[in-house]
Protein backbone atom coordinates (compact mmCIF):
# COMPACT_ATOMS: atom_id res chain seq x y z
CA UNK A 1 0.00 0.00 0.00
CA UNK A 2 2.66 2.37 0.61
CA UNK A 3 4.07 2.08 -2.68
CA UNK A 4 0.73 2.59 -4.48
CA UNK A 5 0.18 5.68 -1.83
CA UNK A 6 3.43 7.43 -2.76
CA UNK A 7 2.77 6.64 -7.05
CA UNK A 8 -0.82 8.74 -6.07
CA UNK A 9 0.75 11.41 -3.90
CA UNK A 10 3.21 11.86 -7.16
CA UNK A 11 -0.18 11.96 -10.09
CA UNK A 12 -2.33 13.71 -8.01
CA UNK A 13 0.94 16.47 -7.43
CA UNK A 14 1.13 16.23 -11.46
CA UNK A 15 1.47 19.68 -13.18
CA UNK A 16 -0.95 18.31 -15.93
CA UNK A 17 -4.26 19.34 -15.04
CA UNK A 18 -5.60 16.27 -17.34
CA UNK A 19 -3.47 13.42 -15.27
CA UNK A 20 -4.82 14.59 -12.06
CA UNK A 21 -8.20 14.94 -13.76
CA UNK A 22 -8.28 10.85 -14.82
CA UNK A 23 -6.61 9.80 -11.47
CA UNK A 24 -9.43 11.16 -9.98
CA UNK A 25 -11.91 9.78 -11.78
CA UNK A 26 -10.69 6.64 -11.45
CA UNK A 27 -10.52 6.76 -7.68
CA UNK A 28 -14.35 7.97 -7.45
CA UNK A 29 -15.20 4.87 -9.50
CA UNK A 30 -13.97 2.90 -7.06
CA UNK A 31 -17.10 4.17 -4.90
CA UNK A 32 -17.13 3.19 -1.33
CA UNK A 33 -13.97 0.76 -1.34
CA UNK A 34 -11.56 3.60 -1.75
CA UNK A 35 -12.62 5.49 0.92
CA UNK A 36 -9.75 4.58 3.53
CA UNK A 37 -7.47 4.77 0.99
CA UNK A 38 -8.53 8.62 0.29
CA UNK A 39 -8.95 9.25 4.14
CA UNK A 40 -5.40 8.80 4.02
CA UNK A 41 -4.46 10.72 1.29
CA UNK A 42 -6.63 13.48 2.77
CA UNK A 43 -4.51 13.51 5.90
CA UNK A 44 -1.29 14.02 4.22
CA UNK A 45 1.56 17.15 4.45
CA UNK A 46 0.46 18.08 1.31
CA UNK A 47 -2.33 20.85 0.47
CA UNK A 48 -2.84 19.87 -2.93
CA UNK A 49 -3.43 15.99 -2.74
CA UNK A 50 -5.14 16.77 0.24
CA UNK A 51 -7.72 18.44 -1.64
CA UNK A 52 -7.91 16.37 -4.13
CA UNK A 53 -8.27 13.50 -2.36
CA UNK A 54 -11.00 15.32 -0.07
CA UNK A 55 -13.10 15.99 -3.43
CA UNK A 56 -13.34 12.55 -4.69
CA UNK A 57 -14.38 11.60 -1.12
CA UNK A 58 -17.40 14.28 -1.17
CA UNK A 59 -17.99 12.65 -5.39
CA UNK A 60 -18.35 9.09 -4.12
CA UNK A 61 -20.54 10.42 -1.10
CA UNK A 62 -22.70 12.61 -3.41
CA UNK A 63 -23.04 9.35 -5.98
CA UNK A 64 -23.82 7.28 -2.52
CA UNK A 65 -26.34 9.52 -1.50
CA UNK A 66 -28.08 9.83 -4.74
CA UNK A 67 -28.39 6.13 -5.00
CA UNK A 68 -29.47 5.94 -1.66
CA UNK A 69 -32.20 8.53 -2.37
CA UNK A 70 -33.36 7.10 -5.79
CA UNK A 71 -33.82 3.57 -3.83
CA UNK A 72 -35.92 5.40 -1.09
CA UNK A 73 -38.50 7.18 -3.96
CA UNK A 74 -38.52 3.90 -5.74
CA UNK A 75 -39.68 1.44 -2.91
CA UNK A 76 -41.13 4.30 -0.81
CA UNK A 77 -43.99 2.84 2.17
CA UNK A 78 -45.68 3.53 5.14
CA UNK A 79 -42.88 2.89 7.04
CA UNK A 80 -40.22 5.70 5.25
CA UNK A 81 -38.95 8.46 8.02
CA UNK A 82 -39.85 11.70 6.18
CA UNK A 83 -37.05 13.57 8.34
CA UNK A 84 -34.52 10.97 7.14
CA UNK A 85 -35.90 11.60 3.64
CA UNK A 86 -34.57 14.90 4.10
CA UNK A 87 -31.47 14.65 5.19
CA UNK A 88 -30.96 12.15 2.60
CA UNK A 89 -32.20 14.64 -0.23
CA UNK A 90 -29.98 17.00 0.71
CA UNK A 91 -26.91 14.63 1.30
CA UNK A 92 -27.72 13.63 -2.89
CA UNK A 93 -28.03 17.59 -3.74
CA UNK A 94 -25.45 18.88 -1.92
CA UNK A 95 -22.62 16.41 -1.68
CA UNK A 96 -20.02 16.84 1.13
CA UNK A 97 -23.07 18.53 3.36
CA UNK A 98 -23.22 17.42 7.05
CA UNK A 99 -26.63 16.28 8.63
CA UNK A 100 -25.15 15.36 12.20
CA UNK A 101 -24.90 18.91 13.81
CA UNK A 102 -28.19 19.96 12.19
CA UNK A 103 -29.88 16.85 13.46
CA UNK A 104 -28.26 17.60 16.84
CA UNK A 105 -29.85 21.34 16.75
CA UNK A 106 -33.09 19.66 16.20
CA UNK A 107 -32.88 17.61 19.25
CA UNK A 108 -32.07 20.08 21.40
CA UNK A 109 -34.85 22.44 19.93
CA UNK A 110 -37.30 19.70 20.92
CA UNK A 111 -36.15 19.53 24.11
CA UNK A 112 -36.30 23.38 24.53
CA UNK A 113 -39.22 22.83 23.32
CA UNK A 114 -40.91 20.70 25.81
CA UNK A 115 -39.89 22.25 28.29
CA UNK A 116 -42.01 25.44 26.97
CA UNK A 117 -45.30 23.71 26.79
CA UNK A 118 -45.13 21.77 30.18
CA UNK A 119 -47.71 24.00 31.19
CA UNK A 120 -50.07 23.93 27.92
CA UNK A 121 -53.60 23.14 28.06
CA UNK A 122 -54.75 23.96 24.90
CA UNK A 123 -53.93 22.87 20.98
CA UNK A 124 -54.15 26.75 20.22
CA UNK A 125 -51.61 27.50 23.66
CA UNK A 126 -49.24 25.31 22.32
CA UNK A 127 -48.69 26.46 18.56
CA UNK A 128 -48.45 30.03 19.97
CA UNK A 129 -45.67 28.62 22.34
CA UNK A 130 -43.79 26.80 18.69
CA UNK A 131 -44.59 30.11 16.94
CA UNK A 132 -42.98 32.17 19.71
CA UNK A 133 -40.03 29.61 19.83
CA UNK A 134 -38.94 29.11 16.23
CA UNK A 135 -39.81 32.66 14.71
CA UNK A 136 -39.35 34.67 17.74
CA UNK A 137 -36.73 33.08 19.70
CA UNK A 138 -34.86 30.98 16.96
CA UNK A 139 -35.59 33.91 13.81
CA UNK A 140 -37.12 31.14 11.32
CA UNK A 141 -38.95 33.10 8.75
CA UNK A 142 -39.74 32.99 5.35
CA UNK A 143 -37.65 33.96 2.52
CA UNK A 144 -38.98 35.79 0.66
CA UNK A 145 -36.06 38.21 -0.74
CA UNK A 146 -34.83 34.76 -2.32
CA UNK A 147 -37.99 32.30 -2.95
CA UNK A 148 -36.31 30.51 -5.80
CA UNK A 149 -33.04 29.58 -4.14
CA UNK A 150 -32.17 25.64 -3.74
CA UNK A 151 -31.26 26.13 -0.40
CA UNK A 152 -34.82 26.93 0.69
CA UNK A 153 -35.78 23.09 -0.35
CA UNK A 154 -32.98 21.83 1.64
CA UNK A 155 -33.96 21.27 5.41
CA UNK A 156 -30.25 22.07 6.72
CA UNK A 157 -29.78 24.92 5.15
CA UNK A 158 -33.23 26.23 6.63
CA UNK A 159 -31.66 25.33 9.52
CA UNK A 160 -28.61 27.46 9.07
CA UNK A 161 -29.92 30.53 7.34
CA UNK A 162 -33.36 30.34 9.41
CA UNK A 163 -35.26 30.98 6.07
CA UNK A 164 -36.89 29.25 3.95
CA UNK A 165 -39.99 28.23 1.46
CA UNK A 166 -43.79 27.59 3.12
CA UNK A 167 -43.39 23.57 2.87
CA UNK A 168 -39.90 22.98 4.52
CA UNK A 169 -41.18 25.35 7.60
CA UNK A 170 -43.47 23.32 7.88
CA UNK A 171 -41.12 20.51 8.04
CA UNK A 172 -38.99 22.35 10.63
CA UNK A 173 -41.95 22.99 12.87
CA UNK A 174 -43.40 19.51 12.43
CA UNK A 175 -39.94 17.84 13.12
CA UNK A 176 -39.38 20.37 16.70
CA UNK A 177 -43.00 19.54 17.47
CA UNK A 178 -42.67 15.69 17.27
CA UNK A 179 -39.90 15.67 19.64
CA UNK A 180 -42.04 17.40 21.82
CA UNK A 181 -45.27 14.59 21.35
CA UNK A 182 -46.84 17.43 19.40
CA UNK A 183 -48.55 16.19 16.26
CA UNK A 184 -48.43 18.64 13.64
CA UNK A 185 -49.46 18.08 10.05
CA UNK A 186 -49.37 19.47 7.12
CA UNK A 187 -51.75 20.88 4.73
CA UNK A 188 -51.29 20.48 0.95
CA UNK A 189 -53.25 23.58 -0.50
CA UNK A 190 -53.03 25.08 -4.03
CA UNK A 191 -50.18 27.57 -3.65
CA UNK A 192 -49.21 27.86 -0.53
CA UNK A 193 -48.29 25.01 2.08
CA UNK A 194 -49.65 25.21 5.83
CA UNK A 195 -49.56 23.57 9.31
CA UNK A 196 -52.30 22.09 11.85
CA UNK A 197 -52.32 20.85 15.31
CA UNK A 198 -55.79 19.69 15.90
CA UNK A 199 -58.20 22.17 15.04
CA UNK A 200 -56.07 25.27 14.71
CA UNK A 201 -54.32 26.08 11.22
CA UNK A 202 -50.70 28.39 11.36
CA UNK A 203 -48.28 29.49 8.93
CA UNK A 204 -44.84 28.59 9.05
CA UNK A 205 -43.82 30.94 6.20
CA UNK A 206 -45.21 34.39 8.00
CA UNK A 207 -43.84 33.49 11.46
CA UNK A 208 -46.39 30.85 12.72
CA UNK A 209 -49.59 33.35 12.40
CA UNK A 210 -52.71 31.63 13.41
CA UNK A 211 -55.41 31.25 10.68
CA UNK A 212 -58.69 30.84 10.87
CA UNK A 213 -61.15 29.10 7.89
CA UNK A 214 -61.82 32.31 6.22
CA UNK A 215 -58.51 32.77 6.13
CA UNK A 216 -57.26 29.60 4.42
CA UNK A 217 -60.58 30.67 2.19
CA UNK A 218 -58.79 33.66 0.83
CA UNK A 219 -55.31 32.13 0.29
CA UNK A 220 -57.33 30.09 -2.24
CA UNK A 221 -59.36 32.72 -3.60
CA UNK A 222 -56.56 34.71 -4.60
CA UNK A 223 -56.23 31.61 -6.82
CA UNK A 224 -59.99 31.84 -7.53
CA UNK A 225 -60.77 28.77 -6.00
CA UNK A 226 -63.26 27.59 -3.73
CA UNK A 227 -62.35 26.16 -0.58
CA UNK A 228 -63.22 22.39 -0.21
CA UNK A 229 -63.15 20.00 2.61
CA UNK A 230 -60.50 17.68 0.56
CA UNK A 231 -58.36 21.04 0.43
CA UNK A 232 -57.68 20.54 4.38
CA UNK A 233 -57.07 16.63 4.28
CA UNK A 234 -53.44 16.23 6.01
CA UNK A 235 -50.57 15.51 3.39
CA UNK A 236 -49.31 12.14 3.31
CA UNK A 237 -45.08 12.07 3.79
CA UNK A 238 -44.81 10.98 -0.06
CA UNK A 239 -47.05 14.20 -1.04
CA UNK A 240 -44.82 16.53 0.92
CA UNK A 241 -41.86 14.80 -0.55
CA UNK A 242 -43.49 15.61 -3.74
CA UNK A 243 -44.18 19.13 -3.10
CA UNK A 244 -40.14 19.38 -2.28
CA UNK A 245 -39.41 17.85 -5.55
CA UNK A 246 -42.12 19.58 -7.71
CA UNK A 247 -40.22 23.05 -6.03
CA UNK A 248 -36.42 22.13 -6.90
CA UNK A 249 -38.22 21.26 -10.41
CA UNK A 250 -39.18 24.65 -10.92
CA UNK A 251 -35.94 26.67 -9.60
CA UNK A 252 -33.89 24.26 -11.43
CA UNK A 253 -36.12 24.75 -14.77
CA UNK A 254 -35.93 28.25 -13.75
CA UNK A 255 -32.27 28.74 -14.00
CA UNK A 256 -31.97 26.58 -16.92
CA UNK A 257 -29.90 23.63 -14.51
CA UNK A 258 -30.83 20.66 -16.76
CA UNK A 259 -28.61 17.88 -15.55
CA UNK A 260 -30.74 18.66 -11.71
CA UNK A 261 -33.60 18.77 -13.22
CA UNK A 262 -33.94 15.86 -14.99
CA UNK A 263 -32.07 13.88 -11.66
CA UNK A 264 -35.20 15.49 -9.78
CA UNK A 265 -37.69 14.14 -12.07
CA UNK A 266 -36.57 10.84 -12.67
CA UNK A 267 -37.14 10.75 -8.40
CA UNK A 268 -40.60 12.09 -9.02
CA UNK A 269 -41.35 9.55 -11.50
CA UNK A 270 -40.31 6.93 -8.99
CA UNK A 271 -42.46 8.51 -6.24
CA UNK A 272 -45.42 8.53 -8.14
CA UNK A 273 -45.05 5.15 -9.18
CA UNK A 274 -44.34 3.00 -6.57
CA UNK A 275 -47.01 1.69 -4.43
CA UNK A 276 -48.45 3.58 -1.65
Amino acid sequence: MLDQKQALIRLLRDNDPETVRLVKEQLAAGGEEKIPDLEELARVDDACVSRHAREVLTTISGRSAEEEFSLLCHFFGDGIDLEQACWTLARATEPGICILPHEHRLNNWGRQFLMKISGAVSNRERVVILAEFLSGELGFRGNEANYYCERNSLLPRVIESRAGIPITLTLLYMMVGSRAAMKIEGINLPGHFIARHGEIYFDPFHRGRLLTRGDVEGILARQGLELKDSHLVAATSRQILLRVLANLVYLYDLHGDSEKLERVRRWMGSLKCCTE
